[in-house]
């Protein structure tokens, strides 16, 4: 499959447009905010802790810093990752772009790697720019834990892997980024607040909600556990997102 030259092409398509830079300027600029913010709490709190020892035991920086933070940058995910791929497919499909690509001897699959690749790859860079976190609360002498600091990572990636699968979907069922965004917004909101009503429910409609609920999945990695059911979850939405968006891409060209 001739994967690499889309790959090319769309991650330029990011880089020589204010797309990323606005996109990455805003993800570090509200992640960096609640950093400050949660990181200034917690300094506080330890020089409070140096005068009052008894209260050691009750500050923890997994617990002040790490999992706050990676809620947090969750939130600034479900809002900015939409952006990320509104534009993929409903681009194409606006410019008439998209008939002549599926023309192009080379197969559904392989477009849709390519263009989900490319968007991963922003994405990677977004993350790991906020590395720099980390680093800076090694400088403060506030070490975090390796565990969670690495799960809760591997959490954000698996996340984001699902809502840019949903947004991949989302943009190729239309042509207007505007909508491509909603959708893929509404999407990933409903499978965020979808265990809220789970214990009013009970029973097994409530352990249903529960298991779909993204939130259920994404606390474990942020407490240094790995547990296959969860990374099954992201596994399993991102291979649904693209399995949709494929047969999405099929029934255009057949219809063409």
């Amino acid at each position: 499959m001739k994967i690499w030259p889309i790959y090319k092409k769309e991650l330029r398509l990011y880089f020589t447009s204010p797309v990323a830079y606005v996109l990455l300027a805003a993800f570090l600029l509200i992640a960096g905010w609640f950093f400050y913010t949660i990181f200034a709490y917690f300094t506080r709190a330890s020089m409070q802790v140096a005068m009052n020892p008894q209260m050691a035991r009750d500050l923890n920086v997994t617990e002040s810093v790490l999992r706050p933070l990676f809620s947090n940058i969750s939130v600034i995910l479900l809002l900015l990752m939409p952006m990320v791929t509104m534009r993929l497919f409903a681009e194409e499909r606006r410019s008439g772009t998209i008939e002549l690509l599926l023309t192009y001897p080379v197969r559904d699959g392989a477009v849709l790697m390519a263009k989900y690749l490319a968007a991963l790859t922003l994405y990677g860079v977004m993350i790991g720019a906020t590395l720099v976190y980390p680093l800076l609360m090694i400088v403060f002498r506030a070490r975090p834990e390796w565990g969670p600091l690495g799960t809760g990572y591997l959490g954000l990636l698996l996340m984001g892997g699902m809502f840019l699968a949903i947004g991949v979907f989302a943009s190729s069922l239309t042509e207007n980024q505007i909508v491509a965004a909603v959708v893929a917004f509404s999407i990933e909101l409903m499978f965020w607040i979808i265990g809220w009503p789970a214990d009013f429910v009970g029973g097994w409609g409530g352990t249903v909600l529960t298991h779909l609920s993204i939130l259920e999945h994404t606390d474990t990695f942020t407490k240094g556990v790995l547990d296959t059911k969860d990374i099954i979850y992201f596994v399993d939405f991102i291979a649904l997102g693209l399995l949709l968006t494929l047969r999405s891409l099929e029934s255009r060209r057949w219809s063409g």
